[in-house]
């Protein structure tokens, strides 16, 4: 299973990101698809936020459009949003010891751990902080090889 980080997401909605088309061919490939993929809650929370923050874009998305945003990537019967499960505690203690991850990467290391408890196999994201992160594999599909 591949999972979407926050930022794919963002680049993926906002038309005014230089990302925009590769994160929008990204997404259409995964939800086109009828192999599994996934959205950690953390991220869904996350791009809510970011992608209406005023304080990050001059024209934030509104509110109701950001919902709707969610409600059109729910669409594809291959999405599952996942979240803290049974084996989360595990996964995050040995992450966070394992690569000494602390602060504001604790937030990163949680989605790692909640990836790793569902199965994810490769996180997408354009986040080079996650390659401190050992647990699952990490590729940015905004690259093209």
């Amino acid at each position: 299973m591949i999972a979407v980080d926050t930022n794919v997401l963002v680049y993926a909605h906002r038309r005014d990101s230089e990302f925009h088309t590769l994160a929008a061919e990204a997404i259409q490939r995964l939800a086109g698809h009828s192999e599994v993929w996934a959205i950690p809650w953390p991220c869904v929370h996350e791009f809510l936020s970011v992608a209406t923050n005023p304080r990050i874009f001059k024209l934030p998305t509104p509110l109701e459009t950001a919902i709707a945003q969610v409600e059109i990537w729910q669409e594809s019967p291959s999405l599952r949003f996942i979240g803290e499960h049974t084996r989360y505690w595990e996964n995050l203690s040995v992450i966070l010891r394992h690569g000494n991850i602390t602060g504001s990467k604790v937030h990163d290391a949680r989605i790692t751990a909640i990836c790793k408890a569902h199965g994810v196999r490769e996180l997408w994201t354009a986040d080079r902080d996650f390659s401190r992160i050992a647990g699952i594999g990490i590729r940015n599909p905004l690259l093209t090889n």
